[in-house]
């Protein structure tokens, strides 16, 4: 079989720490391109994969050399590029989160939908053992009825890594629309509506800028969350935890409690109520410190979906309910009030 010839567009920290080494390393991918407006900097990319590089996204894309491309661009690119794309007969995998509005996010399910071509949205902690094996213990009753939960996600901040550091789209609100609720907040609703098996349906929010001042987007947010049998919880989302990256779950039931990545040795800790305790060492969660997963498992399964044309595990219609609920967020910060999903 021809391998699936594939680009990406963006050439930041995301496409060079997972997307392209993730192709790079996939037996049935060839990649050929790589498109960003930073000449210098696609340059670079290019000569270090050997791929012909573009300026353009347009022009790569009206080229017809590509099967698939990744979308690793600011966030207000993310669907007018995929629409694009998908419209050129092009499979998209985009990054999250998908659309800064839910317009822009339907608007890419449609063009999906009118090119029968795939759409996956790169929300990997769905492909985290633990979060996998959290999914799982819940689906089988093990831990009963659940109660209530809280989960985090919180680093420095993007600065750190990105490769524009403190001049990165990220703390620009016309490129990035949201901060760390964009950029951490959205995984977390993702997961809890992958772990949980069910929909988020009422946030109660606090979204605020306390601690970048040379950015004007949201950089700490903590949300109260409704589903829709009943179980409430919080999720934070942050740029502002300065000494170690927090990015845990844990899940309180009525036969056990979950503790997700939430101690330094074991990935999953169940502490039944019995007094027996799990401990489950199922590998690091993804990370870009040393020692963290190297396979996110976003572009192996992206992949995948397309040489069997099977549904992608992301669709853009998943994507579209975990953006929903950030934006519920945000709208709930504004107005100072419960809003529904």
């Amino acid at each position: 079989m021809e391998k699936l010839k594939v680009a990406v567009i963006g050439c930041g920290s995301i496409a060079q720490y997972r997307h392209l080494p993730e192709y790079k390393m996939n037996k049935d991918v060839e990649l050929v391109a790589v498109c960003d407006i930073n000449e210098e900097r696609v340059n670079k990319v290019a000569s270090e994969y050997g791929v012909k590089a573009y300026t353009s996204y347009e022009e790569l894309l009206a080229s017809g050399t590509v099967d698939a491309v990744s979308v690793c661009t600011p966030n207000y690119l993310h669907a007018p590029i995929s629409v694009v794309a998908l419209n050129s007969g092009v499979h998209v995998l985009c990054e999250k989160p998908m659309a800064t509005s839910k317009e822009s996010a339907e608007a890419m399910i449609e063009a999906a939908k009118a090119n029968n071509k795939k759409l996956m949205i790169a929300h990997n902690q769905r492909f985290v053992a633990s979060h996998q094996k959290a999914r799982q213990l819940i689906e089988n009753g093990e831990v009963g009825r659940i109660y209530s939960f809280r989960t985090a996600f919180g680093h420095g901040g993007p600065e750190g890594w990105s490769a524009d550091g403190k001049d990165s789209w990220f703390f620009r609100k016309e490129e990035a629309f949201i901060g760390a609720m964009g950029d951490l907040g959205v995984h977390k609703t993702d997961l809890l509506r992958y772990i949980l098996g069910e929909e988020i349906v009422e946030v109660g929010a606090f979204v605020e800028t306390t601690a970048k001042g040379f950015g004007d987007v949201d950089d700490n947010a903590v949300c109260v969350l409704k589903t829709e049998s009943g179980i409430v919880g919080t999720l934070a989302a942050s740029w502002a935890y300065t000494s170690k990256e927090d990015n845990s779950t844990i899940i309180y039931g009525e036969k056990a409690i979950l503790r997700l990545e939430d101690d330094p040795n074991y990935s999953l800790v169940v502490q039944y109520t019995t007094g027996e305790v799990v401990k489950y060492e199922l590998g690091k969660i993804q990370s870009n410190d040393d020692g963290g997963q190297s396979n996110s498992h976003v572009v192996e399964k992206f992949v995948d979906a397309i040489i069997n044309d099977t549904e992608t595990p992301v669709s853009g219609e998943e994507g579209f309910k975990s953006l929903a609920v950030i934006l519920a967020a945000l709208e709930s910060s504004e107005t100072k009030q419960i809003k529904q999903v």
